[in-house]
């Protein structure tokens, strides 16, 4: 039986970690001045044309996404190094929202088991639309700047800085790196916009990902978590053996307004819940 005790850290560290599948949709257009564009001399983007870049690239993908399968492993470590649980997993997606989860095997102590499976099933509503929250990346819930250009995995990107408008656990604060060709994201790292409890004293996590398939889908999950009387764990989350089924690749309309009406038909649950 779990002491009310360790039930407290125990449940603050499962929202900490939740903070890695917050989805990545952006919306509509900021108001911001941008450096120099990826590859040009003369060029220069505002935060807003970025932003409605990556809004109709998003969509095009995610229309044409229609399955895909992989292989997930969660590995919760301490400030050391050392594996304190691991939990094989295999994943189902078909489009718009079904993911199916199976546990292949799994080891650790039965809390951190149970971490796993709360994220699951975390992952799983989110998908459906049943989260009861919105944490979308959206003017409506942050502020968005540029803020410079970076390279990652050998890809040009733009920086975006994501400031959340409002004390949330569930938003966090950081930055974006978008691919300069594509408008893909490529990388997320940030914090929770509000400490999950008290019992948590900060959470940082980070996000890749990788092209496959004409599709952009996570590569790998870091979340580093420093928790009052049990000090640092760290989860990391491998996706790997990826098989995928698209659509003929289609090309993003210039009618902004028109694109935004199509996403709001089609749900915008759907766009970065993969």
């Amino acid at each position: 039986m779990v002491s009310k005790a360790h039930s407290i850290p125990r449940w603050g560290f499962i929202s900490s970690i939740a903070i890695a599948f917050l989805s990545t949709f952006v919306t509509t257009q900021t108001e911001s001045a941008a450096p120099p564009t990826v590859g040009s001399s003369n060029a220069v983007v505002t935060a807003g044309s970025l932003i409605s870049q990556l809004v109709q690239h998003d969509y095009m993908r995610a229309v044409s996404l229609l399955e895909y399968s992989a292989n997930r492993r969660y590995q919760v470590t301490n400030d050391k190094g050392a594996l304190r649980s691991e939990t094989q997993v295999s994943l189902e997606y078909q489009s718009p929202d079904r993911k199916e989860f199976k546990i292949v095997s799994e080891n650790g102590p039965a809390m951190l088991r149970n971490i796993v499976k709360s994220l699951l099933t975390f992952e799983t509503e989110a998908a459906l639309g049943r989260a009861g929250y919105d944490s979308s990346i959206t003017p409506a819930n942050y502020t968005f700047q540029l803020a410079g250009n970076d390279r990652v995995d050998g890809y040009e990107c733009f920086v975006v800085q994501a400031s959340p408008k409002r004390k949330d656990k569930y938003l966090f604060e950081g930055r974006i790196w978008i691919e300069a060709n594509e408008f893909a994201v490529v990388k997320i790292v940030g914090h929770p916009a509000k400490r999950p409890s008290f019992w948590i004293k900060s959470a940082d996590f980070t996000r890749l990902y990788q092209k496959i398939g004409g599709t952009w889908l996570p590569l790998r999950d870091e979340t580093v978590s420093q928790v009052r009387l049990f000090g640092e764990n760290v989860l990391t989350i491998d996706h790997a053996n990826y098989k995928v089924s698209v659509r003929p690749a289609l090309t993003p309309k210039p009618d902004h307004a028109s694109m935004l009406g199509q996403m709001e038909v089609w749900g915008l649950k759907n766009l970065r819940n993969l």
